[in-house]
């Protein structure tokens, strides 16, 4: 049946149980090449709506994608080797599963150009998966990128703008603009607010749903959502784009990171391998019946492996590794 390219263009998001009759038709054809029996049925699947041709589209872009595009941006060849053989490793029913989950996500925020991957290859600075990196800038104003985080900046005659675009910055800057015939005001930019700090040093972690600000010296006038507050050295906030509030009191320290550590303070495992999930490519997640177990330590982020291997020493626990960058944590039996 020919496709309406202008039908495809309004449905650009098939459902997802749709999707996965796609990836579903891609490993079978991909584990039986060259069957041409199997390679009509595929062809009669697509035909029957256009939604399944949309689909069957979307995914052979998406491996188009990871088999071009992301090799040439850093960390996503690991991303590409773990699905490729895993896929190729493990059962059907397992692999659907795998691409399933990788291939779903990035549809709507791995693979898309204001993906992760794309955010990482087209910032000024950024910093790929585990990795963490400190810049300085012309105006004397220094960056600390924690993992997987992406910065643009935008300086004029006018203006220092720095936009976070992805993951979590340390910002240090001192009460002048160096290098510049005027005083340039300094706004640090993100999804959910717009911050302006005055002699200050600060932490901006941006999540999905909020920003956290945590400021350790100076302070930081915050705008969001139609208001605006000034942080001083000692407090923390959330921001989102309805406003600001007051942070709970963490679990964790903010600014570990920049030594190259976590260091919890009774700290949920399933949240704690949330947090070690950042710093690794792959999977790691817990079984619901140990997710609220608690932890407090040091634990450095230079070898994630032997950092997941100290936690059976600690807790009722056991790993299992599927792959090497697919590991899940179980009651220990």
């Amino acid at each position: 049946m020919p496709v309406d390219n202008l039908s495809l263009g309004r449905r650009v998001e098939p459902r997802q149980h749709v999707v996965k009759q796609a990836i579903h038709w891609l490993l079978r054809l991909r584990n039986n090449h060259g069957n041409s029996r199997l390679t009509r049925q595929c062809e009669q699947w697509r035909a029957e709506h256009h939604e399944h041709e949309i689909a069957w589209q979307r995914v052979q872009s998406l491996q188009a994608e990871l088999s071009s595009s992301l090799r040439a941006v850093p960390g996503a060849q690991v991303a590409f080797n773990t699905l490729e053989n895993s896929a190729q490793g493990l059962g059907r029913r397992q692999a659907l599963k795998l691409l399933s989950g990788a291939l779903l996500m990035g549809s709507a925020a791995w693979l898309a150009k204001d993906s992760a991957a794309w955010q990482q290859w087209s910032a000024d600075y950024a910093t790929a998966t585990g990795e963490r990196r400190g810049f300085q800038l012309p105006d004397g104003t220094r960056i600390e990128l924690n993992t997987a985080s992406a910065v643009d900046l935008d300086y004029t005659a006018q203006q220092r703008l720095i936009k976070l675009t992805r993951g979590e910055i340390i910002v240090t800057c001192g009460g002048s603009d160096e290098g510049a015939a005027t005083d340039r005001p300094l706004r640090i930019q993100n999804r959910h607010g717009s911050y302006a700090p005055v002699d200050a040093r600060f932490i901006l972690r941006q999540d999905d749903q909020c920003t956290r600000l945590s400021v350790t010296r100076g302070r930081v006038l915050v705008r969001a959502g139609g208001h605006s507050l000034e942080a001083l050295a000692g407090q923390s906030f959330l921001v989102d784009q309805s406003g600001l509030r007051a942070a709970p009191t963490p679990d964790m320290d903010a600014g570990a990171w920049l030594d190259g550590l976590i260091v919890t303070r009774n700290m949920r495992l399933g949240d704690f391998l949330a947090e070690v999930a950042r710093y690794r490519p792959g999977f790691l997640s817990c079984a619901a019946d140990i997710a609220d177990l608690r932890l407090s330590g040091v634990f450095r982020l230079e070898d994630t492996d032997r950092l997941l291997a100290v936690l059976p020493q600690t807790l009722p626990v056991q790993l299992r590794y599927r792959t090497r960058w697919w590991v899940t944590l179980e009651r220990a039996v």
